[in-house]
């Protein structure tokens, strides 16, 4: 297909919202972005376009089936649709938009996706992951999180906040909470998904993420055989990308852009003023 600057992708059963910028696939290394439980093409805010201009890479940005302006998701969602979404759905994307080579970028859901890619497939165009407030495994304080993101959504404050992003507020808020908080998704674990991960790795961690703790790194590094950099912000909560935005993004291009040079990629790239 010929990639505009917007539009959908047609993959049926689903028509999911997408940007591109900056080069094409053919052209340039590619960074796809996953968002996280609650995103969208749109909450990624300015940070594609920033990461474009700090990596000279192409920067490709889709909303999941039942978020942004993408057509609704069945629900209920089922307790592994983070696998379906990596195994099914992220795959098909990437043949759709010609993915030659290039980074996957996820934040938190998005992360985990991410990881479960690039421990199952066998993508040799897949340089590197750089995974923001990701989840392995669930812990008690993350649930509780959720539990009262259910109570504020209820109350009406947050579905306001969120329906200027989402065509279908309800069901994006249901595809995220329904399965977090199913009794059977406590003994969600993809931990060693990890072990099978043979590229580079960049976690960028909050230190006050309100849904995942430190453990969730302590966990990649200790099960990767990969490496695994990573960069922990102090007074950050759940979205770095948001909450320190500089930071985040001079750890992450400077990543990428190491990786694509030692790739031969980079002719594009910008210094990122992070030292390779």
């Amino acid at each position: 297909m010929t990639l505009a600057d917007e539009g959908f992708l047609d993959l049926p059963p689903h028509r999911l919202e997408y940007r591109m910028i900056g080069p094409r696939p053919e052209a340039a290394p590619t960074i796809v972005m996953l968002h996280e439980g609650l995103g969208s093409v749109g909450l990624w805010r300015a940070f594609p376009e920033e990461l474009a201009s700090a990596t000279g890479a192409g920067v490709f940005v889709y909303s999941r089936a039942g978020y942004g302006r993408s057509s609704p998701a069945m629900l209920p969602r089922a307790v592994n649709f983070m696998d379906e979404e990596a195994l099914e759905v992220l795959p098909r994307a990437l043949a759709a938009i010609g993915f030659q080579r290039g980074i996957l970028f996820g934040h938190s859901d998005g992360a985990s996706i991410a990881t479960i890619y690039a421990g199952s497939v066998q993508d040799h165009g897949v340089r590197g992951l750089v995974l923001l407030a990701p989840h392995f495994f669930t812990e008690p304080m993350g649930l509780a999180a959720i539990r009262r993101t259910r109570e504020e959504f209820a109350a009406g404050g947050l579905r306001d906040r969120l329906k200027r992003w989402h065509g279908d507020v309800d069901g994006a808020f249901l595809s995220w909470v329904e399965p977090w908080l199913n009794p059977d998704f406590q003994k969600w674990d993809i931990t060693e998904a990890l072990g099978y991960i043979r590229v580079p790795i960049l976690i960028v961690q909050g230190a006050h993420d309100e849904y995942g703790t430190l453990k969730q790194v302590e966990a990649a590094v200790d099960a990767c055989y990969c490496p695994v950099e990573t960069v922990i912000l102090p007074g950050v909560g759940h979205f770095p990308q948001r909450d320190a935005p500089e930071a985040t993004l001079t750890a992450a291009a400077g990543f990428i852009n190491r990786l694509l040079r030692d790739h031969h990629e980079a002719e594009g790239s910008v210094d990122s003023g992070v030292a390779a």
